[in-house]
């Protein structure tokens, strides 16, 4: 077993990346002048209605304005990896982790659960994908020290936000803005549905990601050698999240001061992300604007990463460091996440070269063209590919949204079929899709923190997806039989 996972190699994320970039570029150059009606959204002033080819030009310039187009999330990227270097040198998550995993002794599944829930509350209440890279570095440590492996840490992240995304309730990047993208064709949504139909899609949806987690966590705890990871992988696990075991860390006062501003700072990103004024609460409204010139709740990730960056003072100061160590400490822990930068850049430029080309609007054209005149069954099972497609295209909910509910849900209701039921098979092909996709930041960033290849997610995950999306097809189909 040793010598096969030595000899095992993968290619990197960046190569995949690069890879699906030449291809969007070919398939461009083949499908160049194909005609389709034009998609037109609300806000299109001049809709589209031919695939154009991407020059060579534009697929050597497509990281750069994959750049461009992230730059919001790279700043904080770069931002969040200089406060967790700041953190990190104080050794508080050293100690505290320590002290986490002594006290849990005996109860470590029951820590995964409990995250992969909050993490899913993330995901269906304001669709928590992106902020979980923030998460990687912590948890992957405190679940190394607690016996498993780095995979167990993926899982634990992505499967539990991704179970929320996927049945998204509340969520305004999906939802809400598929909601609004009916209303701007003259539909109006009931949102009583989508609540009912969203809560058990993730409720259904947690459950297999828990039980998967688990059963996997059980194998590795009880036996090192069970575990997907290959020796580089395992190498990279010890060299960057194992501690050592006989070496006890004196938990002092100062630890217990940066651990508790580091979770407040955390608390706050995430009660920042969550939209209180949809929800009917305005406490906050006109009141929180005087830090970064937006309420608390309508911060993103600009906010958000200039708030990490004056907590990361806050802590060095708190802890003693002098300038010097700082700005050292600050730099090295940006310089340490640079790569999930670089990943989140590329990953960017797929869809950059996918708007250039509109390849993405003539499959939807043609597939909505081909759902006409299907029975219920088929329409939902050949909607839910279509957005699983779709979704690897546009990795972004609302961005699909804004582009594909005006045509599907206004065929859906020309033929007689629950407009809701079409905004959950987006909302749960989408989140399927996006537990893997390759060209997703957020898939392809966290395996880069948690030094975990892609292949070997794949080889994780592929069986549960299978189990989700069959399930997921079925409650979608009765649904729409119920509500159409």
């Amino acid at each position: 077993m040793g010598k096969e996972k030595k000899k095992r190699k993968s290619p990197s994320a960046f190569s995949i990346l690069f890879i699906i970039l030449f291809i969007v570029f070919i398939v461009s150059m083949i499908l160049n002048g194909k005609t389709f009606a034009p998609v037109t959204p609300q806000g299109f002033d001049h809709p589209v209605s031919s695939v154009k080819s991407v020059p060579f030009s534009g697929l050597v310039m497509s990281p750069y304005k994959g750049f461009v187009d992230a730059i919001e999330i790279s700043i904080f990227v770069l931002v969040l990896g200089g406060f967790l270097g700041v953190v990190q040198a104080t050794g508080a998550l050293e100690a505290g982790i320590q002290r986490l995993v002594k006290k849990s002794k005996g109860r470590e599944l029951g820590l995964i659960v409990i995250l992969m829930c909050l993490f899913s509350l993330g995901g269906t209440t304001y669709g928590m994908a992106e902020e979980t890279v923030a998460f990687y570095g912590v948890v992957t440590a405190a679940i190394v020290a607690a016996g498993f492996d780095s995979l167990v840490s993926v899982g634990t992240i992505c499967l539990g936000a991704g179970a929320g995304v996927l049945g998204s309730t509340v969520n305004p990047f999906a939802i809400g803005v598929a909601v609004d993208a009916l209303k701007g064709i003259g539909i109006n949504a009931n949102q009583t549905i989508i609540l009912i139909l969203g809560v058990v899609l993730w409720i259904s949806t947690l459950l297999i990601c828990i039980l998967t987690v688990l059963r996997y966590a059980r194998k590795v705890q009880k036996d090192k050698g069970s575990t997907l990871l290959s020796m580089q992988e395992q190498e990279a696990m010890k060299r960057d999240f194992s501690f050592d075991e006989t070496k006890t860390i004196e938990y002092t006062a100062k630890h217990k001061i940066v651990l508790g501003i580091f979770a407040f700072a955390f608390l706050v990103m995430v009660g920042s992300l969550i939209p209180w004024t949809d929800l009917g609460i305005t406490i906050f409204k006109d009141r929180t604007s005087w830090l970064t010139g937006k309420d608390f709740g309508d911060w993103y990730f600009g906010e958000t990463a200039m708030w990490f960056f004056i907590v990361g003072i806050v802590i060095a100061i708190v802890y003693g460091m002098k300038e010097k160590e700082i700005i050292k400490n600050f730099v090295a822990g940006s310089a340490d996440i640079l790569s999930v930068v670089l990943i989140i850049v590329v990953s960017r430029a797929v869809s950059v070269l996918m708007q250039q080309s509109h390849i993405d609007a003539l499959i939807l054209d043609r597939a909505s063209n081909a759902l006409q005149g299907t029975n219920t069954i088929v329409f939902v099972v050949g909607a839910f590919l279509l957005y699983m497609f779709l979704s690897f295209l546009i990795p972004s909910t609302s961005g699909l949204a804004f582009v594909s509910i005006p045509v599907m849900g206004s065929l859906a209701a020309a033929l007689g079929l629950s407009p809701e039921v079409m905004i959950m098979i987006f909302s749960a092909a989408c989140g399927l899709v996006n537990f893997v996709t390759p060209t997703s930041g957020v898939v392809m960033g966290g395996l880069q923190m948690a030094r975990v290849e892609y292949g070997t997610w794949l080889k994780f995950v592929i069986k549960p997806i299978v189990v989700i999306g069959i399930l997921n097809v079925v409650i979608l189909s009765v649904a729409m039989m119920i509500f159409s």
